[in-house]
């Protein structure tokens, strides 16, 4: 299944979902314990409650009866999980027959209990979550940038600027190409890239040349079709299309790329996440000394969003935080053992319906460790529906990377946060994007900026600019180079649509806009 023009119909893409998509809540189930028949009580309730935490607890955090309405459970979700639990709807008892012993499975009997169980206690619908402080409709201080339109439908993947050059970049997933802006929003197409851009991480190489650590996902759409490739790109070059190295190929749906120097030879390696479908993980690209490179699986999982790196143990080695977002959800701490390889501890699982999509570290209450800013809302798998536990989410560090929920402002959808002190009076603010937010209902949702007025309370702007854009990716950049954080939001005009009689009437020629930061204190 491919792009057409670098879109998918709506109707296929939906069909295969459905059909497909909900297996995620399975992904990475690999113990194999000696098979114990359930023991039945004849209460519905308790047999299938108990059924429920033996059986999906293997793989995943388990999922609240009330997370989903019941006939997304029953025709979506639940519909979508039997075959992996072995469960086949042309009858037989329930397991594949050359593994009848492998507990991932269930027998008819123990599925149909599952399924009575979320007929009953599942609720007939998801209530809206009520946001606890209205949006206040104005512009903040921002002042809106645009560029010349484009004649094409524009499908912007990737927005980002070269902290050491102040270069703005964006990606495309329909001509798969990388362009440049400048200060005045004039785009200068660079390169032709093998698949559209989604993540970069910046550097330099031994030349000292600014170089790009590029991402191509190969397919955007979530399957396992392993032509995904990490792109090294001189950015210097005087022709860039023609300086591009790929330091690794064939991987799955790679998202996101960061850099460090993991066993201190003087050469920068590269982290990359293969989000996959059902076949994923974490992979580590060693340079050699010759500035090939070596892949090693260090998480061996889908579902791999983001990472990033730093010395979490203070320990003088480089390690890795990571954020996955479907199937075993939860944030990672992969600690860098000096011998080569990461030691894995989990710090925080969330249900496989959260959809996590982005995080940030930073220090919001001032105590000098680093807090988690994170955000809930993919919602392009079996139950696309408006889930009130999508939102921003900030969880207080208190101490030894253990965290506590401290604050929560529901977002629909939302994709992505970035925290920064955008006024200028010492704390910090925080601007999010929610490309799956309700658009039918409620579009001001698709970009707010929460103004920190004293600690750990936000006044949330909805800035006006719905009609501009669809927001897949958003950074921070600095246009007029003044020293007061920007941000720059990129437009993915058509495609991935949930709502049923929903038609967008936002701006399709705008690759992306600019926010621009006037705010005074």
């Amino acid at each position: 299944m491919r792009f057409k023009k670098g879109v998918l119909t709506i109707s296929y893409l939906f069909l295969f979902s459905a059909i497909t998509a909900g297996l995620t809540l399975f992904n990475g189930c690999k113990s194999k314990p000696v098979y114990q028949p359930y023991k039945f009580t004849g209460d519905v309730m308790v047999d299938g409650k108990n059924l429920v935490q033996l059986k999906c607890t293997r793989c995943h955090a388990l999922v609240p009866a009330d997370a989903l309405p019941k006939d997304v459970w029953v025709n979506h979700t639940l519909a979508n999980m039997a075959p992996l639990l072995h469960i086949s709807t042309y009858g037989g008892n329930g397991y594949f027959k050359d593994n009848p012993l492998d507990t991932a499975g269930a027998t008819i009997n123990e599925w149909n209990a599952i399924i009575e169980y979320y007929k009953k206690a599942a609720p007939d619908t998801l209530l809206p979550a009520k946001k606890p402080i209205p949006l206040i409709d104005d512009w903040a201080g921002f002042t809106l940038k645009k560029p010349a339109p484009v004649s094409y439908t524009a499908f912007t993947t990737m927005v980002a600027t070269n902290p050491a050059t102040h270069r703005m970049y964006s990606a495309d997933a329909v001509d798969e190409k990388l362009n440049s802006w400048d200060s005045n929003l004039k785009m200068d197409s660079l390169a032709k890239l093998p698949s559209a851009a989604v993540g970069v991480s910046f550097g330099t190489d031994s030349a000292g040349h600014n170089v790009g650590f590029f991402a191509c996902i190969g397919r955007m759409a979530p399957i396992d079709f392993p032509n995904g490739k990490v792109v090294k790109v001189n950015l210097d070059a005087a022709h860039v299309n023609q300086d591009q190295t790929y330091i690794a190929s064939d991987l799955p749906r790679p998202v996101n790329t960061t850099t460090a120097d993991f066993n201190k030879d003087g050469l920068a390696d590269v982290i990359v996440c293969g989000q996959g479908k059902f076949k994923g993980g974490v992979y580590l690209l060693k340079q050699n000394k010759d500035h090939t490179y070596d892949q090693q699986t260090i998480y061996d999982k889908p579902g791999s969003v983001q990472t990033q790196t730093g010395d979490f143990n203070n320990d003088g080695w480089p390690d890795i935080m990571l954020l996955t977002g479907s199937g075993d959800e939860g944030l990672w701490l992969l600690l860098n053992d000096q011998k080569g390889g990461f030691t894995t501890r989990n710090l925080l699982h969330f249900p496989p319906v959260y959809g996590c999509s982005s995080f940030q570290l930073s220090d919001i209450d001032h105590d000098g460790k680093p807090d988690l800013i994170l955000t809930a809302g993919y919602n392009y798998r079996d139950s696309r529906i408006l889930k009130p536990y999508h939102g921003l989410y900030i969880f207080t560090n208190t101490g030894d990377w253990n965290f506590k929920q401290r604050w929560f402002y529901p977002i629909n959808g939302c994709t992505k946060a970035i925290a920064a002190d955008f006024d200028g009076d010492g704390d910090l603010d925080i601007a999010t994007i929610a490309f799956f937010a309700d658009m039918k209902n409620n579009p001001a949702e698709e970009f707010i900026y929460f103004e920190q007025d004293k600690p750990f309370s936000f006044k949330p702007h909805a800035l006006p600019i719905s009609q501009y854009g669809h927001w897949m990716c958003m950074e921070m950049t600095d246009l007029n180079n003044d020293g007061k954080p920007d941000l720059v939001l990129g437009n993915y005009a058509d495609g991935f649509m949930f709502q049923d009689g929903f038609k967008p009437n936002w701006d399709k020629h705008l690759p992306l806009i600019v926010l621009e930061n006037h705010t005074k204190k």
